[in-house]
């Protein structure tokens, strides 16, 4: 899991796009990108699958992680899944995902995915299971 951390205006947001950008060069697999808005769907590159979860009204963490597990059964191609504004998406402070967190964890030992996330706050308020994917 990458973390991509910071508070509000920092740039988190074109990082996470420049990164799965970039990613796709050397994917083997499907990218897919999820956030809460189509504002940022022109930024990405064609081939990067765009999910706007507005569309797909997702309630809280169980909504959040059944959703991603849904992703991952739907294809076993999927490589790369970007989460931009994961507590925006689960309509929950940073501090109350650790199941969403820890249900990742297991989707990326279990099916060979990678998440790659952007969390708005600064690195001494990110919590203890945030903490242990940030470089």
């Amino acid at each position: 899991m990458k973390i991509f951390y910071g508070p509000k205006g920092t740039g988190k947001t074109k990082a996470i796009i420049d990164d799965a950008n970039k990613r796709l060069e050397t994917a083997k697999g499907h990218v897919i990108f999820i956030t809460d808005t189509n504002r940022y769907t022109y930024d990405l590159k064609y081939q990067i699958r765009f999910l706007d979860v507005t569309q797909f009204a997702i309630q809280g963490m169980d909504g959040l992680r059944g959703f991603l597990k849904g992703i991952v059964a739907a294809s076993g191609d999927n490589e790369y899944i970007y989460l931009d504004g994961i507590a925006r998406i689960a309509d929950k402070p940073l501090s109350e995902l650790g199941n969403v967190f820890a249900a990742m964890e297991k989707l990326e030992k279990d099916f060979d995915v990678k998440f790659v996330l952007t969390c708005s706050a600064s690195k001494e308020d990110l919590p203890d299971f945030v903490l242990k994917y940030v470089e």
